[in-house]
């Protein structure tokens, strides 16, 4: 019988590609969601209903706050899970200014209930989907997992170091606990058949859907916040990674708590930076079509560059990156790349 693992926001932009891959490797999924980052049509995610036709199979879905811990004490008495991916969670930097105690009370107190339900219940295997923001302002590049964590720049990167040292404090008094924390970086692209991906119904709190949104004509113009960085152009550097690629690392750390690993800390990135403006005018080579952007004021808690050193998770997870340029923009929605498949971006 499969290994039932539960995830928690699985009907958002990463939970749902690691449905996908859940179902591949052979487990079984049970997803809950509160609809607050997935668009919903009835009662079940649209993603998951997506996921449900790609693969032709059924997904156990449970509409499902996780501040309400007596919903999550009925699920886990309902099932016998063999571990935990925590996806959920508020999730926009800019936001998270705006609306620290928010924050602080939804990703903290959701993970507390959590991690208390799991014990509680004699579930101690969990990887933790976190932030490359819990390295703060960057003190080398690329950013190893030896890098200093905790100097965040935005409440949401501190309600994930909080919650990293949450797990680490736990797995320490516990003996019998696991965990895997992934500080992944900046996830684009979609799946291949193109039924699930990033198209945010609001305002896009990330580059790439808004970029995609200007070039399909959905918006006017996209805003560049800052151009006065330490960078190439002066535009912020961000390490993209393929959301596919993410959701396999996440497969890869799922199989390594069967090695009784305690707890375990890699990043998943691409280790290459590349500046808004760089994506900007790769976007328009994919699209054929110009991209108009203005230039904004820098947005509180943003960085000037972060991207990763992946080798740590090549070594110890036997992951490597299996998806191109090409297929981030190609699935993007904005068209073929017109270059050849592995060009590199280009300012």
């Amino acid at each position: 019988m499969a290994q039932k693992v539960l995830v928690t926001g699985g009907g958002g932009y990463i939970g749902s590609h690691c449905v996908v891959e859940l179902i591949e490797a052979g487990f079984c999924p049970v997803v809950i969601d509160n609809f607050s980052n997935a668009v919903r049509e009835g009662d079940i995610p649209e993603s998951l209903r997506r996921i449900e036709k790609i693969l032709d199979t059924r997904i156990e879905f449970h509409e499902l706050d996780m501040l309400d811990r007596p919903g999550l004490e009925k699920l886990f008495k309902q099932h016998s899970f063999s571990a935990v991916m925590h996806f959920a969670g508020l999730k926009a930097v800019g936001e998270s200014v705006e609306q620290p105690l928010r924050y602080y009370r939804v990703n903290l107190t959701a993970t507390m209930n959590l991690l208390e339900v799991m014990q509680t219940h004699g579930v101690h295997n969990l990887v933790f989907s976190s932030s490359a923001t819990v390295y703060g302002d960057p003190q080398r590049l690329p950013i190893d997992e030896q890098h200093p964590v905790g100097g965040c720049t935005n409440p949401y990167g501190k309600t994930k170091y909080f919650i990293e040292e949450m797990i680490m404090d736990q797995c320490k008094a516990e003996k019998g606990w696991n965990a895997v924390l992934l500080r992944y970086f900046n996830p684009i692209g979609a799946h291949s058949s193109g039924l699930i991906g990033e198209d945010p119904q609001g305002i896009p709190n990330n580059l790439l859907p808004y970029v995609a949104q200007v070039a399909v004509g959905r918006r006017k113009h996209l805003n560049v916040f800052g151009n006065d960085y330490n960078t190439i152009d002066g535009t912020g550097v961000r390490d993209y990674i393929h959301v596919v690629d993410l959701a396999k690392g996440h497969i890869s750390a799922l199989k390594k708590l069967n090695e009784n690993c305690g707890c375990k800390v890699y990043n998943l990135g691409t280790g290459t930076g590349y500046s808004v403006l760089q994506i900007v005018k790769a976007m328009e080579k994919a699209s054929g079509k110009e991209i108009l952007y203005q230039i904004a004021p820098r947005r509180g808690g943003d960085v000037a560059s972060c991207y990763a050193d992946p080798c740590l998770a090549e070594k110890e997870l036997a992951w490597k990156l299996t998806l191109t340029w090409r297929e981030c923009v190609r699935t993007c929605g904005v068209g073929s790349l017109k270059t050849p498949p592995d060009s590199p971006i280009t300012a």
